[in-house]
């Protein structure tokens, strides 16, 4: 399993200030006739080695980030616009109204071309990619490029920032690949990791939230009572399936709402061979429909890259993101039975790859919505990413489609980055963050939920001891490199630091509370289809894209952005307060992952730990955001 939400060496930025001027000036000062790159120079460039001059002929790959056509902030007001009037561009509009102009083009190329590069520009005019020597960046971009060496790697990289010419300035955002540290993403995915590639669920478990609770643990000497600080505690659930996803979150819903006529988009990186047919065996084993034909379409790159994780720390392993595809789209089926989904891979785990994700999904005009279970560590994006990342959600939202990520599950970050910190893309404004809640399901609906923040216990001397103080938990808290954004400021949020503040709304993603799956895996030399209980926000953010799917096909018409509308009115989704739920499950796992014959592991998963700086309170917190979405979030967007 990867771990979660990996970034390598994601570099320091705050897109939205002024650009850095001073840093690297001795180095690479912009002549009179240049402008600096906004944010163009590498943030770690404070803790790297300088290791000398990069050859002259060695090799560039640079991408130019064009402004659209009248600038950032006029298509950021057209997207605001447009999801307050729900009047929406189709792909075609949009192109014709906000891709860069010829002219911009032109001049670009011109000025890249004329000092010894080789230029290409994509259909769109999103951006000019450049390749050829050191020597002739170095011109292009009036640096001085270098060899580094930080955080385990060696790249190329400029000393300082890099600049362009007074009369193309205006149409650059940004620049990629003179810093070649490469960048991946992980899936937001939370289950045990057993010796064996597959991995099966221990019966021992409970069907509806708490019907389970043994007197005594089936251990050897079967002493050891299931309590905990003297509570008596019940099975984890043996994961929720379609039918009690459905009941739970989306009983009292108008009759007839079942996602027809939508579609929701997916992405990962790469495609499971057997999706479509675990799926398909999965909705009639759980009690649903398997997919009609066409209901259920991919859209694939011709090849795909980076593909076993043992040989690099850049390669992302294929087969891992399997899994995280078979939830999204089976959590977004169970929640919306009838909407298309339509998944787009990426080639790899790379910011690029899946960026072109993104220009396909907006291109195409098809997706209504589009669920995103990876980030990156922390929201320190670099500066050609983020714009780049920005601009796809910024078109999406101009034609109405609507983008939401994971927050991912680390809680807090403190664990990875020693402060607290928010994950990117979910941290974006422009996009809906779904954090996590340990929830628990019965035959009434939704008893008890919680915040998602995990300590683990182990059997010690006869006692429940934890063992991990803090196992995982739902991403939150509050940005320190992105600012607040206005619809959190009018609706009152306190964010102690001024950044965006996460999650906007979350759904069930505890893996001891999480869903039941189905996939066909590797187990030893054969492969076969078998179900586990999975869960992580990777579960949230489907659970939510598909229960909005309903939204939008009451609504006629896509939502655009989203947080606008939530924070104006949250009525729809119930605050999460920690009321009706135990303090933790007993997890009962295969110590070998597949069967009995290596006998049995016990623990115990708490409930909304308080090992970190997030919490549960009344209205927004820095846990759960607005709460779960409820039947009252369906109604109709006018």
């Amino acid at each position: 399993m990867h771990k979660h939400f990996i970034g390598v060496s994601m570099v320091v930025v705050v897109a939205f200030v002024a650009a850095i001027t001073g840093a690297g000036a001795a180095d690479a000062a912009p002549t009179p006739t240049s402008k600096t790159i906004p944010n163009s120079q590498p943030g770690w460039l404070t803790h790297g080695k300088n290791l000398g001059a990069a050859s002259q002929n060695a090799p560039v790959n640079a991408r130019v980030y064009l402004a659209p056509n009248g600038g950032v902030s006029a298509l950021e007001a057209a997207a605001k616009a447009a999801s307050n009037s729900n009047q929406y561009l189709t792909p075609a509009q949009y192109h014709a109204q906000f891709d860069a102009t010829d002219a911009a083009v032109s001049a670009v190329s011109n000025w890249l071309t004329g000092s010894g590069l080789k230029v290409s520009v994509e259909a769109n005019h999103r951006y000019v990619d450049a390749a050829g020597s050191v020597g002739a960046a170095n011109k292009a971009f009036n640096v001085k490029i270098s060899k580094y060496s930080h955080d385990g790697l060696t790249v190329q990289a400029p000393t300082g920032p890099a600049s362009a010419p007074d009369n193309v300035a205006a149409s650059v955002i940004a620049v990629s690949g003179l810093d070649t540290t490469v960048s991946v993403v992980a899936p937001a995915t939370k289950k045990p990791s057993p010796p064996s590639d597959g991995f099966r669920n221990a019966p021992v478990c409970s069907h509806w939230y708490g019907d389970q609770t043994p007197a005594t643990l089936p251990t050897p000497d079967g002493t050891v009572m299931p309590q905990l600080n003297g509570a008596t505690l019940p099975y984890a659930p043996c994961g929720y399936t379609g039918p009690q996803l459905r009941g739970a979150y989306e009983a009292g819903a108008p009759a007839g709402l079942d996602g027809r006529g939508v579609t929701v988009a997916i992405t990962d990186a790469y495609a499971s061979p057997t999706i479509e047919a675990d799926a398909n065996r999965y909705a009639v084993d759980t009690g649903d429909q398997p997919f009609t034909a066409g209901q259920y379409s991919q859209v694939l790159p011709n090849a795909f890259t980076q593909v076993n994780a043992n040989k690099s720390p850049h390669q992302c392993d294929a087969s891992g993101w399997y899994g995280e595809q078979t939830l999204d789209v089976e959590a977004v089926h169970a929640m919306a039975p009838a909407a298309n989904i339509r998944y787009y891979a990426g080639k790899s785990c790379q910011d690029a790859d899946l960026l072109d994700t993104f220009s396909r999904i907006n291109d195409e005009g098809i997706a209504n919505i589009v669920t995103n279970s990876w980030g990156g560590l922390g929201d320190a994006v670099r500066p050609a990413l983020f714009q780049a990342y920005e601009m796809a959600f910024l078109q999406g939202a101009v034609q109405g489609i609507s983008y939401v990520f994971s927050t991912g599950d680390s809680g807090d970050e403190v664990g990875n980055l020693g402060t607290p910190e928010t994950d990117y893309p979910a941290s974006d404004p422009f996009v809906t963050g779904v954090g996590g809640t340990s929830t628990a399901i019965t035959t009434a609906g939704v008893t008890g939920e919680t915040g998602w923040q995990t300590t683990k216990y182990s059997i010690t001397n006869g006692a429940w001891t934890p063992s991990i103080a803090f196992q995982y938990g739902g991403g939150g808290g509050y940005s320190s490199n992105i600012p607040e954004p206005d619809y959190q400021l009018a609706a009152g949020i306190q964010s102690p630091n001024g950044g965006r503040a996460l999650p906007d709304v979350s759904m069930d993603a505890d893996p001891t509370t999480g869903m039941l799956v189905g996939q066909t895996q590797g187990f030893g030399k054969t492969a076969s289809y078998d179900s586990y209980r999975i869960g992580g926000t990777s579960l949230a953010s489907p659970l939510f894209a598909g229960i909005t799917a309903l939204k939008i096909q009451a609504s006629g018409h896509g939502l655009g952005l989203l947080n606008p509308k939530i924070y104006t009115d949250h009525s729809g989704f119930h605050d999460v307060s920690g009321a009706g739920i135990d303090a933790g499950n007993i997890r009962v796992d295969f110590a070998n992952g597949v069967d009995a014959g290596g006998g049995y592991l016990y623990s115990v998963r708490s409930f909304n730990t308080t090992n970190t700086t997030l919490s549960v309170g009344s209205g927004w917190d820095s846990e759960t955001g607005w709460g779960s979405a409820r039947a009252g979030w369906l109604t109709p967007a006018q």
